[in-house]
């Protein structure tokens, strides 16, 4: 299993960057998009610099209703015929109607499996409600976050169901209990996280930073 994160407010050369977050999960032979950042032009220029397509993509993961995560939806869909989208039962109705018109509707609720080892926590209640993904590894849960409004702590409750958590990338939003963090072998905070600088700081050996065009690779033997 590997995560290749397709768009950041940084990124790598030859990359684009922008306000938002996306990334590739590559699966077996699955791929799930999570999420689309705000450009969908820039998204889709990332990934064919990284060697990929939307087309090549078999889910797409929304993880809530913000533009810089949802900004290059319809380009990944012009795209993509036959995609998946997973996206909260609260989501707009016009815009789940968008989203039907083009590719598959699935609604998502309450925590589940999504594809082998890869769960959805579900809907977590918030303004805006939020999804995050749990990644079953041979190292530990990989959680990848969106914006994680709801609470980093809330997530990681969820995900530690699953077992001992190893890394945790995306956005931590206004995320202070830093103490929660430990043990936690990868901390990837990036795009939405007030106080990156500070967690950086308490996890100095931990942190990673994430830029598009970054690869977190687990072996899966």
């Amino acid at each position: 299993m590997r995560v290749l994160i397709t768009y950041n407010n940084e990124a790598n050369p030859g990359l684009k960057s922008g306000w938002g977050f996306s990334c590739l999960i590559e699966k077996m032979e699955k791929s799930i998009l999570f999420d689309t950042g705000c450009s969908g032009p820039d998204l889709v220029y990332n990934m064919k610099q990284l060697n990929f397509s939307p087309k090549d993509v078999d889910i797409l993961f929304l993880s809530h209703q913000h533009w810089d995560h949802i900004g290059g939806l319809f380009e990944v869909l012009e795209l993509n015929k036959k995609i998946e989208v997973f996206v909260l039962k609260s989501f707009s109705k016009n815009l789940k109607d968008e989203i039907s018109k083009r590719a598959i509707l699935k609604e998502i609720e309450r925590e589940q499996e999504i594809i082998k080892d890869i769960y959805t926590t579900g809907l977590i209640r918030n303004n805006p409600d939020e999804q995050s993904l749990i990644l079953k590894t041979i190292k530990g849960i990989i959680v990848i976050t969106g914006c994680s409004h709801p609470g980093v702590d809330k997530i990681l409750d969820i995900a530690r169901k699953h077992g001992e958590i190893y890394a945790i990338i995306g956005g931590f939003h206004e995320f202070s209990e830093f103490e929660l963090l430990k043990g936690i072998e990868v901390i990837g905070a990036c795009h939405c996280t007030k106080y990156k600088e500070k967690i950086k700081e308490n996890f100095s050996k931990q942190f990673k930073e994430i830029k598009a065009g970054d690869i977190i690779e687990i072996r899966d033997v």
